[in-house]
């Protein structure tokens, strides 16, 4: 597709007929450039109506972002003209509504954060394993399967018979692994995330502990419930996306979970029904967790939010 047939199309008339393309990318590269690329990489986003989040680094880029489709695929294009992401990959799915309230492109140290010094997955890595050959490899009694995600995040789904570390944060991953010896039981380790970023350093720095052989879902489950079939699928539940779709299911369509606006959790339409539910204020997952005063800063945010829509505006904070 030429830059014209890209800048041709109508934003307006694309989004009410296509709604929203949401792109999730990474690339783990030699960037020594990154700080430089930042603001021009936010104007580009901002000029095209684009918006999302942009994690770069001296290791590569991260992030997800939306906009409609010619947007999208000029910024894609944009990336892959850069020597160091020429052969970026992505996943597509898409929103009725901007999942995102704004674009953030942001410095970091690591695009997906460890801690751990010197794992570089351009070195080692596990072994990719194609959605389609996925469930074999998982329901080998040979293998341990293990979700590199975060607590909040396999709450609402996992693969069948997967070992859930109810990790907080990335940065625990690695103490548990060190902590669970009984991980050598067993010759293979499978490992899997949203969109494959958070494998490719899990697997890498399982490698480096002395696990030989390490597998990881290419493309992560975004890709297995993209191309794998409801009725073949070995998933369980709904996958936790960081926009404001909170979910999606086989077929990448939007789920119907809700996100809790004081904890960032996602809720079930059960849990919405809960007492200690109030809409930007609590769930049952923060209601112990938080105090009255939390609880009438966020009735004062979300009257806010109530203001600015009544006037058409989108609060910052929604």
């Amino acid at each position: 597709m030429t830059d014209n047939q890209i800048t041709s199309r109508s934003p307006a008339a694309d989004a009410a007929t296509n709604g929203f393309l949401v792109a999730a990318l990474y690339h783990f590269a030699r960037f020594e450039r990154f700080e430089s690329v930042r603001e021009p990489l936010q104007a580009f986003c901002d000029e095209n109506g684009i918006k999302g989040t942009l994690l770069i680094a001296r290791e590569g880029i991260n992030g997800t972002v939306a906009g409609t489709d010619a947007a999208v695929e000029k910024l894609l294009a944009h990336l892959h003209a850069m020597p160091e992401f020429a052969t970026l990959e992505h996943k597509e799915s898409r929103a009725s509504k901007m999942p995102f309230v704004r674009m953030k492109v942001k410095l970091k140290k690591e695009i997906v954060t460890m801690g751990v010094e010197d794992i570089d997955p351009n070195r080692i890595v596990g072994t990719y394993v194609d959605p389609k050959d996925w469930n074999a490899l998982i329901s080998d009694p040979e293998t341990i399967l293990i979700d590199t995600r975060n607590d909040y995040e396999t709450a609402i789904g996992i693969f069948k018979g997967a070992v859930d570390p109810n990790t907080k944060t990335f940065r625990e991953f690695p103490d548990w692994v060190r902590n669970n010896t009984g991980l050598h039981n067993k010759p293979k380790i499978a490992m899997y995330c949203t969109g494959g970023i958070r494998c490719e350093k899990a697997t890498a720095f399982m490698k480096e502990e002395g696990f030989e052989e390490v597998y990881h879902l290419k493309g992560g489950i975004l890709k297995y419930l993209e191309e794998v079939p409801a009725e073949e699928s070995l998933w369980e539940g709904a996958c936790f996306v960081f926009d404001e779709r909170v979910s999606v299911e086989h077929g990448l369509k939007e789920g119907n979970h809700k996100l809790c606006h004081a904890c960032r959790n996602p809720i079930t339409a059960e849990e919405v029904t809960s007492p200690h539910y109030e809409a930007g204020v609590s769930c049952s997952n923060c209601y112990d967790s938080r105090t009255e005063e939390d609880r009438l800063r966020y009735r004062q945010r979300q009257l806010q939010i109530a203001l600015a829509r009544q006037r058409g505006v989108k609060h910052i904070g929604s």
